[in-house]
């Protein structure tokens, strides 16, 4: 069972653990919206399912031969979310698989894609464990991320500690299991990271967190608790959860409308104030907006979603945002332009393509050995962020806004955004 699947049917899905965990009735609340399976997730799966094949090729299926894996594979390249730039990542979670089987003096119990039973700390729950492998007393769970907006980290990661669980329910007759590490491969950002803890710390977290939340979740008891202003969307369970409820949810929003009275309030007391708000002030301020900014956002998207799916959200409707205009035919406009007597220089512009757009074209090796000897990392804008941002303080010299931000630091209007 896929990815897919364990999303579709697990009321208390592992890659939902931290949302119902810290807010137990929004898995119940989840599950009367209807989910839309976007191009990332089809794109995700299809990864998965390319890097599944590879390692049963390589581990779990001796008797593949290479005939039938090149027709597996060829069926799975004609889905119409097949990149090729698939081949090199996939690869990547291979190579990553292999130095942790091969570093044993002997070969160890591998299992790939396996449905992992959890239910004795969550009620029904299960998932789909990318790669299992246990050699003596240690439990590896190897989970094969490639998404590449937020890095995700193997340290005190819930779903793959419900794995681990899962693992130990199955497998702890048979292995004697002592230790437990988790691994992330997440290759196109990249970001691949391990956390290694005792058994009897996962055991401990799954009776006294998991169980009585996930008792709560199932039967959707208990109180919302939207998230609170944290370091990063990784540590926000609604927004990195992908919380189907987050803009529509009441206690979210509540607790939202009562940081827009708090900063009202303050507004209308600035006449006993000074006109300038102080930095102190703003500073206060900045860090409720920005955790605003987000849910806002989602609140419209779901509205826009209502109304384009043929509902209706009283007091507001959809219009035509702006776009550009392009050619019907670029090609056939030139010739003509051409034929008219217009140089092709001056129609045409030789550039290089984006260092994105040429690292799919290239193979693994290409991009280790070639590409990468030049490939530097300017520095990046200066980002306003909170001071508790776990990533360091940039250093600046002084500049002016033209040199910092770029171009005449005027603003453009790009489709409306």
């Amino acid at each position: 069972m896929g990815k897919k699947e364990e999303k579709a049917h697990a009321l208390l899905a592992a890659s939902s653990a931290k949302k119902w965990i810290h807010c137990p009735p929004s898995a119940r609340l989840e599950a009367s919206i209807p989910e839309e399976e976007s191009p990332y997730a089809k794109e995700g799966t299809l990864a998965h399912a390319i890097g599944e094949l590879k390692l049963q090729k390589l581990f779990t299926d001796k008797n593949m031969t290479d005939r039938t894996y090149k027709s597996r594979l060829k069926k799975l390249q004609q889905d119409e979310a097949y990149a090729s730039e698939m081949e090199g990542f996939t690869d990547e979670y291979v190579d990553y698989v292999s130095n942790i089987a091969f570093g044993f003096p002997a070969s160890p119990f591998i299992s790939i894609e396996k449905r992992l039973d959890y239910s004795p700390w969550a009620p029904e729950g299960f998932g789909t464990g990318d790669c299992v492998i246990i050699y003596g007393k240690d439990l590896h769970i190897i989970d094969f991320k490639y998404g590449k907006g937020v890095p995700v980290k193997a340290e005190g990661n819930y779903q793959l500690a419900l794995y681990a669980l899962g693992a130990y329910h199955e497998f702890g007759m048979l292995f004697p299991i002592e230790n437990v590490h988790l691994h992330i491969v997440q290759p196109r950002i990249p970001n691949n990271s391990s956390w290694s803890t005792p058994l009897k710390e996962v055991l401990s977290w799954g009776e006294l967190v998991v169980k009585p939340a996930a008792e709560k979740a199932f039967k959707g008891e208990g109180d919302f608790h939207p998230a609170e202003y944290c370091n990063g969307n990784a540590e926000n369970y609604c927004k990195a959860g992908f919380c189907r409820a987050y803009g529509r949810c009441r206690a979210t929003a509540e607790k939202n409308m009562e940081l827009f009275k708090e900063a009202w309030d303050e507004g209308k007391n600035q006449k006993k104030l000074p006109p300038l708000l102080t930095w102190e002030e703003a500073g206060e301020l900045l860090k409720k907006a920005m955790f605003l900014k987000d849910w806002v956002q989602k609140l419209e998207d779901a509205a826009l979603n209502e109304i384009v799916s043929g509902g209706g959200v009283p007091g507001w409707k959809i219009v035509e945002g702006r776009s550009n205009r392009k050619l019907s035919d670029a090609d056939a406009a030139f010739a003509e332009l051409v034929q008219a007597g217009y140089d092709e220089a001056v129609l045409y512009e030789r550039r290089p393509i984006a260092l994105g757009e040429l690292e799919k074209t290239l193979s693994k090796e290409h991009r280790q050995d070639i590409l990468s000897k030049y490939i530097t990392k300017p520095q990046g804008k200066p980002t306003l962020a909170p001071e508790d941002d776990k990533r360091p303080a940039m250093v600046l010299q002084r500049v002016s806004a033209e040199e910092a931000f770029g171009g005449d630091n005027t603003y453009v209007d790009k489709g409306g955004k």
